[in-house]
């Protein structure tokens, strides 16, 4: 791998993104880092993409909103003249069940979670058609899909759809795009919980420990140098899939 190949990696500024990049750029790949408030973190990550000895540039946008996702991968390949990956990482979580359950929660979810990351993979293939490069799409899915529980509903929903258009794209794109899944396990702690809780929700696995985000990252990286491996999703989650829970691992440790 070398540094002509560019990768974009949405959410990338920080967290489960942030290790993604970087396990990346140390691989070689160039770097486009997405973000939508978090631009010193962006920074950061791109300086350190730098320091690995490969470019990284940041780019803006609201996932949400279907113009600027749109403009993402143009803006790639205006600045680097390419573009052969994108990670979708970025994802909208927020609580909601049965009883609380809206429209609203449902159409935020789904623009962020699933029409975006469906628009980057369109982008991805129109550009790289009548290149003779392969390129290569990897959607951050969840655990949970393998082991269901009703909190997260909207999430959840919008992640299973994800899930369904790993199939669907892995067969509309090809073979020109390949698309592949990660389902992490609780991988950084989330929302109310507490260091403590987390620990806690960490180990309630068959391996006694969960996904991090090297672990992720490394998953990432592998399917990217598989090229003949699209339409399936890896599940790196210590096997919490294995193990039925009929809350989401967030209230777990409450109980």
């Amino acid at each position: 791998m070398n540094d002509r190949h560019v990768v974009l990696v949405t959410g990338g500024a920080r967290r489960l993104g942030r290790d993604i990049a970087l396990e990346l750029a140390s691989a070689g790949w160039s770097l486009a880092v997405h973000y939508r408030h978090s631009a010193e973190d962006a920074q950061s990550t791109a300086r350190q993409a730098l320091e690995l000895g490969v470019r990284a540039h940041c780019l803006a946008a609201d996932l949400s909103d279907e113009a600027a996702t749109a403009g993402l991968v143009p803006a790639v390949v205006r600045h680097f003249g390419r573009i052969d990956a994108v990670i979708n990482n970025a994802s909208l979580f927020e609580h909601d069940d049965v009883e609380t359950f809206g429209y609203d929660a449902m159409e935020r979810h789904w623009r962020s979670n699933v029409g975006a990351p469906l628009l980057l993979a369109r982008a991805l293939h129109s550009h790289l058609q009548g290149s003779g490069r392969q390129g290569c799409v990897i959607n951050l899915l969840d655990q949970k899909l393998w082991n269901p529980n009703p909190d997260y509903l909207s999430y959840t929903l919008s992640k299973a759809a994800l899930e369904a258009a790993n199939t669907l794209l892995a067969q509309a794109l090809a073979p020109i795009v390949r698309v592949c899944g990660v389902a992490p396990g609780i991988t950084l702690p989330s929302g109310p919980m507490s260091n403590d809780d987390f620990s806690k929700a960490h180990r309630l696995t068959p391996l006694q420990r969960s996904s991090t985000g090297t672990d992720i990252a490394r998953a990432v990286r592998f399917l990217l140098e598989s090229p003949a491996i699209t339409g399936t999703t890896l599940l790196v989650d210590g096997g919490q899939h294995l193990s039925a829970q009929a809350r989401d691992v967030m209230f777990m440790t409450k109980d």
